[in-house]
């Protein structure tokens, strides 16, 4: 069918054994579990650690999220079993892809739920974050089945070995996954755009998979004094407000060191980390890349073409439907942005297909096509 409509951000709620089943028999002891606690609260653990509540949203509602953690401090009983309470649409198969058409929508991208949180805090275990990963993506690659096409999972990958990496990215192509989730973070105290890393980006050229900057348990680009006083482990409040730094970090530092240059094929997307910084993002990468030439009298890396002209060709950058995709338009063009959803989670829409729609309706034809569908369609590969 052709795939005119899809959402770039929804996700895929984990089963309680998806890493156990899944991961290498050496690293069994490593996997991460859902568990529940004396009162059935499920949590997500690794090795007996309670490293975040297993919390299930509901779009548009995160007063729930707040009035279940409170049941939670005071010892109540939890409401039933985390694998009872998920709605079947909340994993993948023909019960998403129903959801789908209640949507009105083609197609829509899962990524991780459990699995955007746990990344920086296995920090110290790079082998079990490793295992845990293809886990997942094994576990994901399954759960795609039986949706005739409409769902496209979105991998898991660290970057902290290369080798592996590479291997894991031409294992995902053969399995016909498309994207993997890396983080817009340092890898080791390296920059992106080492050339160390260069045979990632290759890997993922030549086996036609795009990496993508999503919400998650990567290193803060902010320093820690900031985050000072703050209990949340998981989706901490000033990276909450600085959303796009991370990833507009990230990308000046593949633009501005060549990286982008030298994979002109790789194709990279930006999904849930906003996307109103887009345009002043473009001018003042620029702006400074023109007056450090001017001061310096040369690049710090010599560039072919202007820096702004790489990200508009290699980059594609989710919006939420009320983020105002529109007016993005007007300032940047259709050919970068693609619609979101964030369903099912408590910051999400309730109606992806007819929010999605409403946002861009302003728009000519062609450019309600590029955002609702066409843009996610290049990123995939389609």
């Amino acid at each position: 069918m052709a795939l005119r409509s899809i959402d770039v951000d929804q996700h895929l709620f984990e089963a309680r054994d998806t890493w156990a089943a899944h991961i290498d028999p050496a690293y069994r002891h490593d996997a991460l579990a859902i568990v529940d606690d004396e009162h059935g609260w499920p949590w997500l653990v690794h090795h007996g650690r309670r490293l975040y509540p297993a919390e299930i949203q509901h779009p548009a509602r995160p007063e729930e999220v707040a009035e279940n953690r409170r049941r939670m401090r005071r010892g109540d009983p939890a409401p039933g079993r985390y694998e009872d309470l998920l709605p079947d649409a909340y994993g993948g198969g023909p019960a998403r892809a129903a959801a789908l058409d209640d949507f009105g929508l083609d197609a829509s991208v899962l990524f991780p739920n459990f699995g955007l949180l746990w990344e920086r805090m296995l920090a110290g275990e790079p082998a079990a974050r490793r295992a845990n990963a293809r886990a997942y993506n094994r576990w994901m690659a399954g759960a795609l089945d039986g949706a005739d096409g409409r769902l496209f999972g979105v991998a898991h990958l660290v970057l902290d070995d290369v080798d592996w990496a590479v291997g894991e990215i031409a294992r995902l192509a053969n399995d016909g996954v498309r994207l993997a989730m890396v983080a817009p973070a340092p890898v080791d105290g390296l920059a992106l755009s080492d050339r160390s890393l260069d045979p990632v980006w290759a890997a993922f050229c030549t086996h036609g998979v795009a990496p993508v900057f999503h919400v998650a348990g990567f290193e803060s680009p902010l320093h820690e004094a900031w985050h000072r006083g703050d209990p949340e482990p998981g989706d901490r409040l000033m990276d909450s407000v600085f959303l796009w730094v991370a990833p507009a970090v990230a990308l000046a530092n593949l633009i501005l060191y060549g990286t982008l240059e030298r994979f002109p094929t790789l194709r990279i997307g930006v999904v849930e980390l906003s996307a109103g910084w887009v345009p002043g993002f473009l001018l003042n990468l620029d702006g400074a890349f023109d007056f450090y030439v001017a001061r310096h009298g040369e690049p710090v890396h010599p560039l072919a073409e202007r820096p702004s002209s790489y990200f508009l060709r290699q980059v594609k950058v989710a919006a939420l439907p009320y983020e105002g995709p529109a007016y993005l338009v007007k300032k940047v063009g259709a050919g970068t942005f693609m619609i979101g959803s964030d369903w099912p989670h408590a910051e999400g829409v309730t109606s992806p297909g007819t929010d999605s729609a409403a946002s861009v309706a302003t728009l000519a034809e062609d450019d309600r096509s590029a955002l609702l569908g066409a843009n996610a369609a290049w990123l995939l590969g389609l």
